[in-house]
């Protein structure tokens, strides 16, 4: 194997089958990779970083929803890509989809990118890693502040990966899986084939007793899972302010970001990392700070809304103060209502003005 691995000479995978079940209402209609997150869908974002990288060439796995995928990003030329589109008629696993799309990767080497994932790795250097150690797969681990919430992943001096470890209390290393791996596509044509396989718990470990060559690139890089409402609106909010870098945003970073063709009134305050979707109305006197507005969303004078999430065509009422809420497709918040806690109102809802709710499921 080559010291180098030429980026436009390796494909690029990205899995995105997932139905997003920690972000309903909103992947009710829409596959969380595609939800807006700083102006664009957030999969937008990956495949910016992807072309940035020099790959030219990308595999969509894609099952929940999948036409919204072909028919927004088409054959990828917009993007100065080349995608096509593979289907997972039944789940398969992250093994199974990797091993469902063989037959259309071109080279002897991809990358493999988990779609609900935001990151700022280098993938250049993933890839010279791979090279340099001769690795038959390498795994971009990330090091966190807290390893006890995820599986870890000790590898040894040379960088070499010792297990795959569950999750525990007390884990031995700070590194943990990233959801980015380079593969030789030998290794995944040895991926049973037309059965669900998982990639953490049998693919790796059993390259691993094989005596496989498993290696981690191992960074501090940002890294996010964006699987839960807290983290999509912290993802989403950390691209706004240029803490997650995105090609899409070079010089567009600040407190807040607002669609040219929103209305923003004088006295509204829009901070930590807030964005404001197309044709969406912020009344005089709002406060939004961490928060993500979808397309067509109206927020009446006063409101004040937080750490949350408010989906197309929503209307916020008057004086309304909204916390750490998901509020669905088309939901009608009256005047001076008070949500917060985790709620999460369904699509189509009407709550009446002073109304109050305090399950978590409106």
């Amino acid at each position: 194997m080559v010291s180098t691995i030429d980026p436009a000479q390796t494909d690029a995978v990205v899995l995105v089958g997932g139905q997003g079940t920690r972000l309903r209402p909103l992947t009710v209609s829409t596959p969380k990779p595609m939800l807006p997150t700083a102006g664009y869908p957030f999969l937008a974002h990956l495949l910016a970083r992807i072309q940035a990288a020099g790959i030219k060439h990308v595999v969509m796995g894609t099952s929940y929803k999948a036409e919204v995928f072909e028919k927004h990003f088409g054959d990828g030329s917009d993007l100065g890509l080349e995608i096509e589109y593979v289907v997972e008629e039944e789940a398969l696993g992250t093994g199974g989809a990797i091993r469902n799309v063989e037959s259309r990767l071109r080279y002897d080497t991809a990358m493999i990118f988990n779609g609900d994932v935001l990151s700022g790795a280098d993938l250049g250097q993933i890839l010279t890693t791979h090279a340099e150690r001769e690795a038959d797969v390498t795994l971009h681990l990330v090091r966190v502040p807290d390893p006890s919430q995820f599986g870890s992943v000790p590898t040894d001096a040379d960088g070499r990966v010792q297990a795959f470890l569950e999750k525990t209390e007390a884990p031995p290393t700070d590194q943990i899986n990233a959801g980015c791996y380079v593969f030789q596509r030998d290794v995944i044509q040895s991926i049973p084939q037309g059965r669900a396989v998982s990639v953490e718990r049998e693919t790796f470990p059993g390259l691993l007793k094989s005596g496989a060559r498993v290696y981690g690139h191992v960074d501090t890089t940002y890294w996010r899972d964006m699987g839960r409402p807290s983290d999509f609106v912290q993802g989403s909010s950390d691209l706004v302010r240029g803490i997650a870098p995105s090609p899409l945003l070079e010089g567009r970073t600040g407190e807040s970001l607002v669609d040219d063709s929103a209305g923003v009134a004088g006295g509204a305050i829009l901070v930590g990392g807030t964005f404001v979707g197309r044709g969406s109305t912020i009344g005089a006197g709002c406060r939004l700070d961490d928060c993500v507005i979808f397309d067509g969303v109206t927020v009446e004078p006063g409101a004040m809304i937080r750490d949350s999430i408010i989906a197309s065509g929503a209307r916020i009422g008057a004086n309304a103060r909204i916390q750490d809420c998901v509020i669905g497709d088309g939901v009608q918040i009256g005047a001076r209502c008070e949500l917060q806690g985790g709620m999460r109102i369904w699509p189509g809802v009407n709550i009446p003005d002073l109304g109050v709710r305090f399950s978590p499921d409106a």
